[in-house]
């Protein structure tokens, strides 16, 4: 196999990234993750790396000999703006900088996040759009560069998920107040294969050089309520939706911020993370996805709820399918 192409994968240990190398190594090809830990790649179909974002050394070295260079790793989850930009967007810089360096030929897919296009929002999702900016900048107009920004991505492995189906499976389920805001959802396999095929090269126009949103076939997005009564139905539960104004859901995530500062501990949900859940539109357009020629979703909600619940019911989270 010393003649299969070369894949540098960063965030290949995460939930999204385990999907990723599956599905390059699925199509032949050798891949190589950065990790902290070599224990943290055991069971990958991948060659650790030790490293992170803030090694440009270790970068250089990831990315020597690779055809393809993969961008997954990034923080979801800070202290605060600072935190949030050292990662998404100056380790995103850095890596681009190692890429121009030691892989200047390689195909380049950097995975971003559908919260980049309203960076207003939140100090995460400004981060992302910042990191956006700082890599294409280094890699330059005329490099081999594509830019994928997910929905919500779901599937097994999601840790975070766990959240949902928490809220799924209380007898009263918060959601906020009409007009119902609308989101994205997409398989962590559907965004695997169209990752694996930004990085094929072949007679396929792949679009270098330009962003795009990878969600499901039904790019408008779902309405909370459908998406937590699908879960709930998975998990046997018959919840009542409460609806909650905006300004208490703006109040609990101020609540949040001054815990995380008070214990020290950053958590998912914040008042940046308010503002993104009440954000009306995560929906996207045909407009905004990759050619059809490259890559279209496979997986729809019901088939990736039902592929969800089997994880959940396997780590005795959910009722066994039946």
């Amino acid at each position: 196999m010393t003649d299969a192409p070369l894949a540098a994968v960063t965030g290949g240990t995460g939930f999204l990234g385990r999907h990723v190398v599956a599905a390059l190594a699925a199509q032949g090809w050798r891949v190589r993750v950065l990790v902290r830990r070599e224990c943290g790649a055991e069971g990958l179909p991948a060659e650790p790396l030790r490293g992170d974002l803030a090694d440009a050394a270790a970068l250089c070295r990831l990315v020597s000999g690779a055809q393809a260079v993969v961008h997954l790793a990034g923080l979801t989850k800070a202290h605060g703006p600072a935190e949030f930009l050292a990662v998404n967007r100056d380790g995103s810089a850095r890596l681009a900088e190692a890429v121009v360096r030691a892989a200047p030929e390689a195909r380049c897919v950097l995975v971003s996040s559908l919260a980049a296009r309203e960076p207003h929002l939140s100090p995460y999702a400004a981060s992302k759009r910042a990191g956006e900016r700082a890599a294409v900048a280094a890699l330059g107009p005329a490099g081999r560069w594509v830019v994928l920004r997910p929905s919500v991505i779901y599937g097994p492995g999601d840790l975070e998920g766990l959240l949902l189906r928490r809220l799924a499976n209380s007898a009263i389920v918060p959601v906020p107040r009409a007009p119902e805001p609308r989101i994205a959802m997409v398989h962590a396999r559907d965004v695997a294969a169209a990752v694996a095929a930004l990085c094929r090269s072949g007679p396929l126009a792949t679009p270098w050089g330009g962003t795009f949103e990878v969600t499901d076939a039904r790019r408008e997005g779902y309405g909370w309520r459908e998406l937590l009564r699908g879960l709930a139905q998975g998990l046997r539960q018959r919840p009542r939706f409460l609806e909650v104004p905006d300004a208490a859901m703006l109040a609990a995530g101020v609540a949040a911020d001054g815990w995380a500062r008070l214990t020290g501990r950053s958590g998912l949900f914040g008042l940046g993370k308010a503002r993104e859940i009440l954000h009306r539109d995560w929906g996207s357009g045909a407009e905004r996805q990759l050619p059809e020629a490259v890559w279209a979703p496979r997986i729809g909600f019901e088939e990736g709820l039902r592929d969800t619940l089997a994880w959940w019911a396997s780590l005795g989270l959910a009722p066994a399918p039946g």
